[in-house]
């Protein structure tokens, strides 16, 4: 059987509004907790030191629950379960609710230039009173997990040097210090990679909002409109953005600009829209236009040599992921529809989600790592054809085997509903044979609109029998 992409009349995905989030349990707290103890034994750390900051707090508040916004911290975790914040002037008061319960240590270095330096003492002796100094394996803990092949990652921290020269300062000749990002976000064993039934819940919020947002602002695209106008429709409910929004009609990047401005949306413009929220990311682009012969003379083809051929890939990647399958098979047969030396795409075709917009990716050229139950994707193929104007239709989902599906509908049956709207639209107004294990988290998983101004036209799939 084969498949055909048209553009043809399609309805709106069903919104879902006032879904209020869903906290994590004090039961999934400690699951988290005993799960990063347990990987911490099996590689020999005695203690991690897990770094923070506003743009790098995913692992921190992991356990925490907290960020330290604009400010530095540090969570020692040792391999006993004792736990220690070391935090700036204005965190102080966060450790009391601290998720797991903790030690707290100032450290009026953690925070804004020209504050009060009381307490004011070097972060060597702070980690020798938290016992780190008589430790052998230290796992050192930013955000980044390195994966180059050139070097050895274990050496490569990604936090702030006043922190690693502290600590190496204080430890002993026999002491090793190693990068430990694996424990959180490896794609093979990161405890952070896998979540359970409370955690998709808590996810999913994000993920609602960011379809929400992007099917409003698509819905608000007209010519005279402005950037910042969409971009307004790309925000929601106060909540923290997880990467940049994106509201960019016509060129892009003018005076290095990568924010929403006031320039005005014109007929026959490319448009890029993209929000985020923790637990999920919607993005669109396309032409704002109603019909192929509004198109730029050079790229009339538009449709044929880059719009649907995308649609296809995304399309295949929702039918074939399958919990099991290692991540380079899952590579090769996007690689199989949509040739890397054709549309030019160069990243992961899919990552996971979490806190941050892109976790890690157990999807990429060569992987033995798995697809598992409870991972959070975000649907990610960028291509890039010379001459032509991007497309993109990112959207999150989760896998889910049956025993985790009949735990979510268990617990939380609204969301489950909402999924179950999800399903049913994907399956039967797009007509995509989506795999059962695949959770739609986000509202609008795979509808793209090509033409902005043609609101009621999208892609759908036809069978050819």
């Amino acid at each position: 059987m084969d498949k055909k992409i048209v553009l043809g009349q399609v309805k709106e995905p069903t919104l879902f509004e006032h879904v209020a989030p869903v906290f994590l349990t004090d039961d999934t707290i400690n699951e988290r907790k005993e799960k990063l103890l347990k990987e911490m034994k099996k590689s020999n750390f005695d203690a991690v030191v897990i770094y923070a900051d506003k743009e790098h707090g995913g692992n921190f508040e992991y356990l925490t629950g907290f960020i330290p916004r604009f400010e530095e911290g540090l969570l020692v975790v040792e391999a006993s379960g004792k736990s220690t914040v070391i935090l700036g002037n204005e965190n102080l008061k966060m450790a009391a609710v601290s998720r797991i319960e903790v030690t707290l240590k100032h450290s009026p270095l953690f925070s804004l230039p020209n504050q009060p330096m009381d307490n004011d003492a070097d972060l060597e002796d702070i980690f020798k009173e938290i016992g780190l100094a008589d430790q052998q394996k230290i796992g050192l803990v930013g955000w980044k997990m390195f994966t180059t092949t050139l070097h050895d990652p274990k050496g490569f921290f990604d936090i702030p040097y006043f922190i690693v020269s502290a600590l190496l300062n204080c430890l002993t000749e026999n002491s090793e210090v190693v990068n430990a990002a694996h424990l959180f976000i490896g794609g093979d064993a990161g405890v952070r990679t896998i979540n359970n039934a409370n955690e998709i819940a808590h996810y999913e919020y994000g993920a609602n909002l960011a379809s929400s947002c992007i099917l409003n602002a698509m819905n608000a695209v007209d010519v005279g409109v402005t950037e910042a106008e969409l971009g307004a429709c790309l925000t929601a409910e106060g909540q923290t953005n997880t990467v940049v929004t994106i509201a960019a009609t016509g060129q892009r990047f003018e005076k290095a600009n990568v924010y929403p401005t006031h320039k005005k949306v014109q007929l026959g413009d490319p448009l890029s829209m993209t929000t985020a929220f923790k637990g999920g990311l919607s993005s669109r682009t396309g032409f704002v236009v109603e019909t192929e012969d509004q198109l730029p003379t050079n790229q009339r083809d538009y449709l044929e040599g880059v719009a649907k051929p995308y649609y296809n890939a995304v399309v295949h990647w929702l039918e074939e992921i399958k919990i099991g399958m290692e991540g380079r098979v899952l590579y090769d047969k996007i690689e199989a529809v949509f040739p890397k030396e054709k549309y030019h795409w160069h990243l992961n075709p899919g990552h996971l989600v979490s806190d941050e917009e892109w976790m890690s990716s157990p999807i990429y050229a060569d992987s033995r790592e798995t697809i598992k139950s409870g991972m959070i994707f975000q649907i990610d193929i960028i291509p890039s054809i010379k001459g032509y104007t991007g497309v993109s239709a990112e959207e999150c989902i989760a896998i889910a085997d049956v025993k985790l599906q009949q735990t979510i509908e268990k617990q939380y049956p609204e969301l489950w509903e909402r999924i179950i709207v999800r399903r049913a639209y994907i399956k039967n107004e797009l007509n995509i044979e989506l795999a059962e294990e695949v959770l739609p988290l986000s509202n609008t998983v795979a509808y793209l609109r090509p033409f902005y101004l043609e609101k009621n036209q999208a892609f759908t799939v036809v069978h050819c029998y």
